[in-house]
């Protein structure tokens, strides 16, 4: 089991319903259950791939298919997508809708909207975009303003952008009601889901009341199962993978070299890059780079790095930070953080701090 809040609870600990000790790892409860917050607890359940349709199916049996739904998805329209799409309705050569596409910033911040702004672009977006990502903002903001196909494309582009363009499935978002679901909120069909699908959308859902459990099917797991089935059969060893060593060294020189291909959320070339600078030696410090390996956080790795070798200098911003922030070398990382430094400096409940 995993989840934003779920691993804060010591009670689902102790049933067996989370392995991880919320005590050892100073997470918080609040963010589980608390009286200021009118959500239900979110417990998202992993299983294996093979897993996860026989819970659905005793989901469905136990409380009857027409009780039991997934959960819509709704895509918009990016600035991409937009430029795409418009440049097609209007008849403009591909090649010139792919070349306009491409001289858009790559940041994920860099929204149309943001771009076209009354305001500055560097003003607005200085914080997100590298030199070269301005430089094609500026660019980009110029033909907007162009008399002509390009120019009239952008500005159809920018009012389409965050659009709904289509519908999906939820990955792992099941919905269980108390009755007949039609009666509650309209459902529809969908092509990838032999239940019928909500027309609410995850957020929606829950602000209809609706209990939302999210099964999740994760092939990492299914191949840990199969490694541990596979080492019986060839070695005649059992493994317990909920008692491996933490502190392996071995395993460790495989992060220090990026050898992490097929490893969760370590695997990618960027990740590989910044263990290889980490030299990670403990498990904090491979939780720590994957809570910053996200948009936003990611632009904090280098200054980590440098710190825990000693590079840097260790600094906060007040010296009552410290308490909380020393394992991480002086960086907010966690929510937990967030959450415990404004009950120290802002005199917030702990309700408070998790809204």
């Amino acid at each position: 089991m995993r989840g934003k809040w779920g691993s804060g609870s010591a009670v689902a600990y102790c049933l067996g319903i989370t392995n991880i000790d919320p005590i050892k790892y100073d997470l918080l409860f609040e963010r589980f259950l608390n009286p200021e917050r009118i959500s239900m607890p979110d417990i998202d359940i992993d299983f294996d791939d093979e897993g996860r349709d026989k819970v659905i199916n005793y989901v469905i049996e136990k409380y009857g298919r027409n009780q039991v739904a997934q959960i819509i998805t709704y895509g918009t329209m990016a600035a991409r997508s937009s430029l795409r799409d418009t440049g097609r309705v209007m008849n403009v050569p591909l090649d010139v809708v792919d070349r306009v596409t491409k001289s858009f910033p790559v940041h994920l911040s860099a929204t149309l909207d943001a771009v076209l702004a009354e305001q500055d672009v560097a003003e607005s977006l200085k914080n997100d975009l590298n030199k070269e990502d301005l430089e094609r903002a500026y660019k980009f903001r110029e033909l907007s303003t162009e008399d002509s196909e390009i120019g009239h494309m952008i500005r159809t582009a920018k009012k389409l952008e965050g659009s709904v363009r289509s519908t999906g499935v939820h990955a792992c978002g099941v919905i269980i009601t108390p009755e007949d679901i039609s009666n509650i909120i309209p459902i529809a069909t969908a092509k990838d889901s032999d239940l019928v699908v909500s027309q609410f959308d995850n957020s929606a859902a829950e602000e209809a009341g609706l209990l939302k459990m999210d099964f999740l099917g994760l092939k990492t797991l299914t191949i840990i199962k199969d490694a541990i089935s596979l080492i019986k059969e060839n070695h005649g060893i059992d493994i317990d993978i909920e008692t491996i060593d933490l502190e392996d060294k071995e395993t460790y020189k495989l992060f220090h070299r990026g050898d992490t291909v097929g490893i969760f959320q370590y695997e990618s070339v960027g990740m590989q890059k910044h263990l290889k600078e980490l030299k990670p030696n403990k498990l904090e410090d491979l939780i720590a780079m994957n809570a910053l390996y996200r948009p936003g956080p990611i632009q904090y790795i280098p200054k980590y790095i440098e710190r825990k070798h000693g590079r840097e200098k260790i600094t906060y911003d007040l010296p009552e930070m410290e308490s909380y922030l020393k394992e991480t070398y002086g960086i907010t990382v966690y929510q937990e953080q967030v959450m415990l430094l404004s009950q120290k400096l802002a005199n917030f409940t702990k309700g408070e701090a998790d809204l």
